[in-house]
């Protein structure tokens, strides 16, 4: 299978085209990776109670805080090989390939050691309530983070793919662990009775497959990203070109995670039928959020390599086709996910009137005012693929992770309720489309010429 089969070249062709052939295998990429804690969620609801399931869900925000400062070195990744594909530079890919795979091994190794050692104080910090639902939360978040050097070598291995415009094996590669995480969590749950054990083990399983299935893709991949296992190194050079772009990013993703961790902490406040509650929204509200974001990946990939071509024409149509797509489809899918809230939410919690309300009250506000997130997306991926991830890094620390810690310390205490709680999303998000924008308008200028230079 050659390179030809797979990648969409955002240089030449149509460019709504290319976005669309990019983005709908990478959205169905996203909501089979999103299917593993989905697959959790409800089989911890409806075979092991509220109390397990408060367990598992009160341990994502944390675990996406760690995780996403990794991850983000992959958008460098992305940028930096989109750059040198888009210039065909074929040596600069070679090396940027290599140095993003032994990366996202180190980086995996990281994160393992970290979340083991903090994942205890870290929930208990957050307000996750003594007992069995503390225990469950350490127990689960422990052996997931087992399985993160192989969810890292994953991530940065199917980075590597998307840089060169395939978005087709990524897809493969999930729907195969997807299956395997899926009937994992049954036999575990179901037949051994290992609760919030068994769908963590589930869960690293499957990592472990979709490790082991990138990487086997780029090994017998032709062309310039193809890797050579013997060859696998740290390349100075591309090891300075991904950090400048990756480390703002991951930092921007971690300031994200604080930022959820704070909101947590305010659910956690309201009690286990609110934690339930939000638990099962979040988990709706990812799958809207992953069709807005893909837009965002497109945007990255499409700017960065028209950036690497000097093509200011095709960077200008990706930026403004992927922001048109994103707020039709932020539309379109979160107005659905608000319209059939209550069915929705039924399928993950089976045994709490209340939390189904409070889930609700969640994707009425967040569903309704998605388009802003996709919008936001997408300004991200433009500027990262111009080079300024500082910039969208700063942002976000204003306008996301500093606007939010103001609204949970000063605005919550005073209107204390769920809604009030919720509604620190779509203003923030709000907020950061302003500064983007703002940004982009006094920046672009100054990135042609770069691009040029």
């Amino acid at each position: 299978m050659t390179k030809k089969q797979y990648s969409v070249d955002m240089v030449n062709g149509p460019i709504f085209k290319n976005i669309i052939a990019f983005v709908v295998p990478l959205i169905f990429s996203s909501i089979l990776q999103l299917l593993y804690n989905a697959a959790d969620i409800i089989v911890v609801s409806r075979f092991a109670g509220s109390d397990a399931m408060a367990s598992v869900g009160s341990t994502s925000s944390i675990s996406n805080l760690i995780i996403s400062l990794f991850i983000g070195f992959s958008t460098g990744a992305s940028v930096i090989v989109s750059r040198k594909y888009g210039a065909r530079d074929d040596e600069g890919v070679h090396r940027a390939v290599h140095t993003a795979v032994s990366l996202g091994v180190i980086t995996g190794l990281v994160s393992l050691v970290a979340g083991i050692l903090l994942s205890s104080p870290v929930l208990k910090l957050m307000g996750v309530p003594e007992g069995k639902v503390l225990d469950g939360a350490v127990l689960y978040m422990r052996i997931i983070f087992i399985g993160v050097p192989a969810n890292l070598i994953y991530n940065f291995g199917s980075t590597v793919l998307r840089a060169i415009g395939d978005t087709k094996r990524p897809l493969y590669i999930l729907a195969l662990s997807g299956l395997v995480n899926v009937v994992l969590n049954l036999i575990f749950v179901i037949c051994f009775h290992m609760s919030v054990a068994g769908v963590a083990w589930a869960t690293t399983i499957s990592n472990c497959l979709s490790a082991f299935a990138v990487v086997y893709a780029l090994v017998k991949a032709e062309g310039s990203y193809k890797l050579v296992l013997r060859e696998m190194k740290i390349y100075k050079d591309e090891l300075v070109e991904i950090l400048k772009i990756g480390l703002p990013a991951g930092i921007q993703g971690s300031m994200f995670g604080i930022s959820n961790s704070l909101i947590q902490s305010g659910v956690n406040s309201f009690g286990v039928a609110t934690m339930a509650g939000n638990s099962a929204a979040s988990n709706i509200d990812s799958f809207i959020y992953v069709t807005t974001s893909a837009f965002g990946h497109a945007a990255i990939t499409g700017v960065s390599q028209n950036f690497g071509a000097k093509n200011e024409k095709g960077l200008y149509k990706s930026y403004k086709t992927s922001l048109l797509c994103a707020i039709v489809a932020g539309l379109m899918v979160g107005t659905l996910g608000a319209l059939f809230a209550t069915p929705l939410l039924k399928i993950y919690i089976a045994d709490s009137a209340q939390a189904i309300d409070i889930g609700r009250i969640r994707l009425y506000i967040t569903g309704l005012t998605y388009f802003l997130c996709g919008i936001m997306e997408v300004q991200v991926g433009m500027l990262r693929g111009m080079g300024y991830s500082v910039t969208t890094m700063i942002n976000s620390l204003l306008g996301v992770c500093g606007f939010r810690v103001l609204w949970i310390t000063f605005v919550l205490p005073m209107f204390h309720s769920v809604s009030t709680l919720y509604l620190c999303w779509p203003v923030s998000w709000c907020l950061v489309v302003i500064m983007n924008f703002i940004c982009y308008m006094i920046v672009r200028k100054k990135a042609i010429q770069k691009m040029y230079e």
